[in-house]
């Protein structure tokens, strides 16, 4: 009994002892606690952080085409919808043209294919001076006048209308008996952009809508949208039907899926002269693609489109009452409710015009493509055009590759040669650097209006004096503490922002700490921000919109984009004429504005230091701040002007673009207006991501050296080169002494 007594009595002291072990454990552990220094964590309404940015553009998308639709809802009679034509096409001249002068097309018939029924002549023309269209021309045969012709534009195959698909469509029509002029798209077919030879494909990838993402950021920069080239090849292309006797000038049609919907739309909506449209698998409507996959590769977004109240309904009511045929599908990836309500607004037009059964809607319950609604279209140009004939598909086993080869190797670029898109738009970029050039000679004069022109184009928008915010936690470290707060941004989105502060009373300065990889990348226990703050600097590192834990969400059909550095992001943002910069500076100026407001940190100046693709957006915080007194660049762009004068650019910079910017300034313009601030450029790089040589210094920081001269601050001014990444941090600790 006593050993049973015995040992009962050390279990239960066992018991104890272990249950003080745990508490003791749980103690320590307690103060072990892993850091966590996400401030969205266990916060229901920031749950879709990923998602803020889309939001909020959308938000203010959404306000604009609200406004559309209220003034399309008060237009009944014809005379309302023809002067809403008129402002239409001045709207679209003005963002999609202006376009260039007619020059003669030199039209070559590189070689004649004989067919059952019809030829084929291979076609080059210039649609602009030494820039040249292939294409192929199908001919039925006894075709002498009057013959009605089409268009053809191709949707997104590399090969273009060598695409199986599509010869079985250009067989059909022709053996309808109509002439047909398939033309090459822009980096698609024989007109590759970016050609690596050894490879025989697009050094951008087998997918042409890379080289049209990566060609049309450069265009956005100097104010223009892409589709203007493709549109005036399509332009072009009826110029040149028009100069052949076999087609009747008064039956002219277009039509595309796809991509080739874009532009058939497109070139259908600014030339009269074709008569009959049939658009595929595009049109929705940019509420619609918005709510859904988002925007596109480039031409299919025009500069500011939405900020003028543009939308595709009006591309197809500019034309009303000419025969027009939507062709969709109900499980394509451009929303069908936007093509039928596209489609519903379309129809008033042309009933106030009389001509209601002008319009139509082929509807396919299929995916993406003509698929069995391509007799539709036969039957609607045959019909338009007074064709008789049956409608139904005939079955075609395709060419031969020599059949529909119009150069001698397969390539303008490597038989004839000729200009790129890229050589078109670097000479409409030279002409607004030139312009930039001119206005600086006055420098006092341009500086001054360089902010307010910044502010107009980025879409910059100034907070409000008092910056709302959430704390959410502190950290203890040695020397220094960590504060998390979560700061209201513009709109319904949050700015995630983690505090370093010092110990010590007297801070030397405030600091705004911008990273492109987020706020976390340099905060760990020795790291970058660690050095800054045991030397008496108190950091504040936020992730503004887009970055970070706000950062991109790369859902959906935005992964074309990613691919080449564009986010989608910017594209919708470009629309309602606004840029993810000019918000991004909004956000910057409201950590400056929040570290202003606390109480222990009314003195001494802030200073910004920013990396990399965040470059950008600290030049146009401080142009539009006078809180940031002193700003750091480490790996900057030098130039949005070196981004077009590159034909390969750093494709990860284009996020940071501002549409239109070459138009009034370039990134050291901003520079310059922070003279006699102090300024440390470290590093800077071109467009394609090279150190900067002597050359383009003169050139690109010519300007910024001119400001800080003339206000006798030049040792405020610091340009500095090293080769390894120690240094940098080095230089800029030296620099904030």
């Amino acid at each position: 009994m006593n050993i049973k007594r015995i040992l009962r009595t050390f279990s239960i002291v066992q018991y104890i002892l272990g249950i003080i072990l745990f508490l003791i454990s749980c103690t320590l552990l307690a103060g072990q606690e892993e850091e966590n220094l996400n401030t969205l964590d266990q916060w229901i309404e920031w749950s879709d952080a990923k998602n803020m940015l889309v939001h909020h553009l959308n938000d203010q998308a959404f306000k604009l085409l609200d406004d559309r639709d209220k003034m399309i809802a008060g237009l009944n009679t014809k005379e309302d919808w023809s002067e809403r034509q008129e402002e239409v096409k001045n709207i679209l001249m003005n963002i999609v043209g202006p376009f260039p002068e007619k020059t003669p097309l030199n039209p070559k018939i590189t070689g004649i294919v004989k067919k059952d029924g019809f030829r084929i002549e291979k076609i080059i023309f210039e649609s602009m001076p030494g820039f040249y269209v292939t294409g192929a021309l199908f001919i039925p045969n006894g075709s002498v006048r009057n013959t009605p012709a089409i268009v053809q534009v191709s949707g997104h195959y590399p090969e273009a209308f060598r695409a199986k698909s599509i010869q079985k469509q250009l067989y059909n029509l022709v053996k309808k008996g109509f002439i047909v002029f398939a033309i090459d798209p822009i980096g698609q077919g024989e007109r590759i952009q970016y050609w690596d030879n050894a490879k025989k494909e697009s050094k951008m990838g087998s997918d042409p809508t890379r080289e049209h993402f990566y060609l049309g950021n450069q265009m956005f920069l100097s104010g223009i949208s892409p589709i203007r080239y493709f549109t005036w090849d399509g332009i072009r292309a009826v110029d040149y039907l028009l100069t052949r006797d076999e087609v009747d000038p008064g039956r002219i049609g277009i039509f595309g899926c796809s991509g080739g919907g874009t532009q058939a739309t497109f070139i259908a909506a600014m030339d009269e002269r074709i008569r009959a449209a049939a658009p595929g698998c595009y049109i929705t409507g940019f509420r619609r693609l918005f709510e859904s996959i988002g925007p596109q590769d480039a031409e299919q977004n025009i500069y500011q489109g939405i900020l003028n109240r543009i939308t595709h309904a009006d591309l197809l009511e500019v034309r009303a009452p000419k025969p027009l045929l939507i062709s969709s599908t109900t499980r394509d990836f451009f929303s069908i409710q936007g093509a039928i309500e596209t489609y519903n607004e379309a129809k008033r037009a042309y009933k106030a015009f009389g001509k209601e059964n002008n319009i139509g809607q082929a509807i396919d319950d299929a995916g993406h493509g003509f698929n069995k609604s391509i007799t539709d279209v036969y039957a609607f140009f045959q019909k338009v055009f007074n064709l008789s004939g049956s409608s139904v598909e005939l079955s075609f086993e395709g060419f031969t590759p020599k059949d529909l080869q119009i150069t001698s190797t397969g390539q303008l670029s490597t038989s004839i040669g000729g200009k790129l898109a890229f050589d078109i738009n670097k000479k409409e970029a030279e002409i607004l650097v030139d312009d930039l050039n001119n206005s600086r000679k006055n420098i006092e004069q341009h500086l001054k209006l360089v902010p307010q022109k910044a502010a107009e184009l980025s879409g910059y928008i100034p907070p409000a004096d008092h910056i709302k915010s959430v704390f959410r936690g502190r950290y203890h470290r040695d020397g220094y503490s960590i504060e998390k707060y979560v700061l209201h941004g513009e709109g319904e989105y949050v700015i995630p922002l983690l505090m370093f502060i010092p110990d010590i009373q007297n801070i030397t300065s405030n600091v705004i700490y911008l990273h492109p990889k987020g706020k976390f990348t340099d905060a760990s226990v020795g790291g970058k921000i660690e050095q800054l703050v045991k030397r008496g600097h108190l950091v504040a590192a936020p992730d503004v919109i887009g970055v970070g834990e706000v950062g991109d969400n790369n859902s959906g059909f935005d992964y074309r984009a990613m691919m080449i550095g564009n986010s989608g992001f910017d594209y919708r943002a470009m629309m309602i004429g606004r840029s993810v910069v000019g918000i991004q500076a909004g956000d910057v100026i409201r950590v400056a504005k929040f570290l202003r407001e606390r109480t222990d940190d009314k003195q001494g100046p802030i200073t910004g230091i920013a990396f990399n693709e965040l470059c950008p957006t600290l030049l146009h915080a401080a142009a539009f701040s006078p809180d940031i007194k002193n700003v750091a660049l480490i790996d900057p762009l030098v130039s949005y002007r070196s981004v077009t004068a590159n034909k390969y650019y750093n494709a990860g910079l284009s996020k940071y673009f501002v549409g239109g910017a070459l138009t009034a300034y370039d990134l050291p313009d901003l520079a310059a207006c922070l003279a006699p601030g102090r300024l440390l450029m470290i590093n800077s790089t071109d467009g394609e991501g090279h150190p900067i040589d002597i050359t383009m210094e003169n050139e690109d920081v010519g300007i910024i050296k001119n400001a800080y001269s003339a206000k006798n601050a030049s040792n405020h001014l610091q340009i500095i080169r090293t080769k390894f990444d120690d240094q940098v941090f080095e230089e800029l600790g030296k620099w904030m002494e």
